[in-house]
């Protein structure tokens, strides 16, 4: 044997012996990985043994004779059911289970109707009958699912009509005498599997989307207040001591507040089924949550323009004399407001009306603002410095401006969600 052959043969050796270790490393990675999204939020964890609970519980269809015997085949229709219902939210799980019984319902009364209707016209027109009413409903219920406010709550009922009318229709053609009993076993599967979905989601350590949409918004409103807060500082200390290189994150904030539009019409349209929430309950204004997040992302475009002025180079090159004129009312103007969200973020998450302190912080803002508007409209501010200079300084003062009545409006908007939701009332005392 060659010496180079004896050193491939080391080599592979090598290899072979290393390679457990390697996959005992990958498969730890992929151990603490798995931990620690599991950590991040353990209600997946619970959820997931939910979905495992209801499964086992429904296949007793199949494993207790009585009831295999009782529904036959139709029993897997309680299988799919619960696995296609169980979601994570209790909104989520009540809007699909209830739209899977009542389409299911509908659609199976109107699919026996429809074959009556094609009995009457003999065996030459009764295909004919059926493929019409087929066309015409599928058509037509799809059509009706391009529809934003059919869409956005009744989407996945409409296609369970279509698939449970067609099936009906379709079997009848070939199974005549069995109809009416394949009908009731399949829609009795249903409303059992649904029912078993609902129950082990609400009663199980159940997720509330309605707590999440309110938590949601108020965190989106503080993070405003911190971002909004903190830039005051940040902007006038860089351009008196120079660049930070601290940890800026806290203005940051806000961003995630610029793409959160789809997923609060997502939670509102889902726990507009929560009508048991022990807080929320029926009739809650879901809508409003709405309203206060598209302020809350119009004050966030104010905030991101602001940030655009961070650490520009002509930043540094602001005449002194004009920065420490605007410097009080500006700050003034940023911690108050910020302030304000604050407050507001934390009388939402506690489901309270605004602490009267909120208004105070609002008042102070608005004179600030009041101020800083007038010593901008003084041409003795800036007649001397140069305009390219001092252009971007004024930029930021009046997108402060611009900010404060940002602030009312969350405030007055989160005013009327407190009083159509009938939130608790707080005395809180505030010291002029």
């Amino acid at each position: 044997m060659t010496i180079e052959s004896q050193n491939d043969h080391e080599n592979a050796w090598g290899l072979l012996k290393a390679l457990p270790e390697k996959l005992w490393g990958k498969v730890v990675d992929v151990a603490e990985k798995i931990k620690k999204f599991g950590e991040d939020d353990p209600r997946r964890i619970t959820h997931s043994l939910k979905v495992g609970l209801a499964v086992t519980l429904i296949s007793l269809f199949y494993y207790i004779r009585p009831l295999y015997d009782g529904f036959g085949a139709n029993s897997m229709w309680a299988v799919f059911t619960v696995i296609l219902v169980c979601e994570f939210s209790v909104g989520a799980t009540l809007g699909k289970g209830l739209n899977r019984m009542l389409a299911t319902l509908s659609a199976g009364a109107l699919g026996i109707g429809v074959h009556s209707l094609a009995t009457l016209s003999g065996d030459t027109g009764r295909p004919i009958i059926l493929g019409f009413f087929v066309f015409l409903i599928a058509a037509t219920v799809t059509f009706a699912r391009f529809i934003p406010a059919m869409k956005a709550r009744y989407d996945y009922g409409l296609m369970i009509f279509i698939l449970t009318f067609s099936l009906i229709s379709v079997s009848s053609y070939r199974e005549n005498d069995q109809l009416l009993v394949m009908a009731y076993q399949r829609l009795t599967t249903i409303v059992v599997g649904s029912f078993t979905a609902i129950v082990i989601c609400i009663c199980i350590r159940p997720v509330w989307i309605g707590e999440n949409l309110n938590n949601l918004v108020a965190n989106n409103m503080e993070k405003l207040g911190k971002s909004l807060e903190g830039f005051g500082g940040e902007y006038f200390n860089i351009t008196e001591e120079g660049p930070s290189m601290d940890d800026k994150s806290f203005l940051q904030g806000y961003k995630s507040v610029l793409t959160s539009q789809e997923t609060e019409e997502s939670m509102a349209n889902l726990a507009r089924w929560e009508v048991w929430h022990f807080r929320f309950g029926f009739q809650h204004p879901w809508k409003q949550y709405l309203k206060i997040g598209t302020l809350c992302r119009q004050c966030a475009y104010k905030v991101d323009a602001l940030n655009s002025y961070l650490n520009t180079k002509i930043q540094f090159q602001t005449p002194s004399e004009f920065q420490s004129k605007i410097q009080e009312p500006c700050t003034k103007i940023c911690s108050e407001s910020g302030q304000a969200l604050k407050e507001l973020a934390l009388g939402l998450k506690k489901v309270m009306n605004q602490p009267t302190s909120v208004n105070l912080h609002i008042e102070r803002s608005k004179m600030a603002a009041e101020n800083l508007k007038s010593l901008l409209n003084t041409t003795s501010l800036w007649e001397n410095d140069n305009l390219q200079l001092i252009i971007p300084t004024g930029a930021v003062a009046l997108i402060l401006v611009d900010i404060v009545p940002y602030i009312e409006k969350i405030s007055e908007a989160l005013h009327e969600l407190a009083s159509l939701a009938h939130f608790k009332r707080v005395d809180a005392r505030v010291s002029p």
